[in-house]
């Protein structure tokens, strides 16, 4: 019973497959994005009688948590995806505070299925090969959510801690690359050429190589210890018709109380640079290109633009 405990913690799962073992009615991949064996049902049952109620989810991907993530006993959610074998150990340092956790989500969790861009498709059966149109193009997850100004529950890039981090100071600083042999493409990007259509073009050191180097301070404000991950994200110009806004890097600063401490993201040319279908090449876009520096997709600490 689950009635005057100090705790009651409730595990759910939803897993994939490869179509030889039916689970839940799910003959392989998932068809839908609930807790499967009816977990759902079973947080409300324990909800409704336990009032620090403990969520503790295994799932492939994203789960709709609406049924109950807003009920006033259910005190925690711990998404601990796909566990290997110190997940029971894991996950109780965390309840228990032993370690300060520093994930972060790398899909967005909507607050309703027809929120994503790409929904299932039932059609045909195991011998059919099915035709699918991917017509959300570039404006996958987040990208999606940003672009139709859709509120998911929690965004791409989420995640908790038992501390608190500001961030200060950003600073893009060009990287200069003495005696390059390919200046003249460097310079041909810059002005806003095309990378050349030949072999290897794509893959060609001058456009991978990192041409920025940002950096910012990320401060512990809190009394405990921990690991935060700061995101690097860019903003290209209405013109380039891009997401508003694409992840182009993150890195992780572990600080004790008080410290201050310096991060640092490099970005390529390649980082800032969108596909050109007319001259089949990657390209800098005309005008302005931002960049912020956050926590998550949409929570921005700070914000610069790229030097022309």
């Amino acid at each position: 019973s689950v009635i005057d405990k100090e705790v009651a913690i409730v595990f759910v799962n939803s897993d994939s497959g490869e179509g030889y073992i039916t689970v839940d009615g799910n003959a392989g991949d998932r068809q839908n994005l609930t807790a499967w064996h009816e977990g759902d049902q079973l947080i409300l049952a324990v909800a409704a009688q336990n009032n620090n109620t403990i969520v503790v989810t295994n799932s492939v991907g994203p789960l709709i948590l609406e049924p109950w993530v807003e009920h006033p006993n259910v005190t925690a959610i711990v998404w601990a995806s796909l566990g290997g074998n110190e997940a029971g150990n894991a996950i109780m340092d965390i309840l228990y505070g032993n370690w300060n956790p520093s994930g972060r989500l790398p899909y967005t969790i909507a607050k309703n299925t027809s929120d994503y861009p790409a929904q299932p498709d039932f059609g045909g059966d195991a011998v059919d090969i099915l035709s699918i149109d991917y017509t959300e193009g570039l404006f996958i997850d987040y990208r999606w959510f940003d672009a139709q100004n859709i509120t998911p529950r929690y965004e791409f890039g989420f995640g908790l801690s038992y501390t608190t981090f500001e961030y200060s100071n950003l600073a893009i600083t060009p990287v200069v690359s003495a005696d390059y042999p390919e200046t003249d493409l460097i310079n041909n990007w810059e002005n806003g050429g095309a990378t050349p259509i030949a072999q290897g073009s794509t893959t060609a050191l001058w456009l991978h190589m990192p041409a920025f180097q940002v950096t910012f301070n990320v401060q512990n404000t809190g009394s405990r210890y921990g690991g935060e991950i700061p995101q690097l994200y860019v903003h290209h110009p209405p013109s380039a018709m891009e997401p508003p806004s694409i992840l182009k890097g993150f890195t992780n600063i572990e600080l004790e109380p008080g410290q201050t401490g310096q991060a640092s993201i490099t970005l390529s040319r390649y980082d800032l640079s969108v596909w050109d279908v007319v001259r089949q090449g990657w390209a800098k876009p005309n005008g302005t290109i931002g960049l912020s520096i956050g926590a998550s997709s949409r929570d921005f600490r700070l914000n610069c633009t790229v030097p022309a």
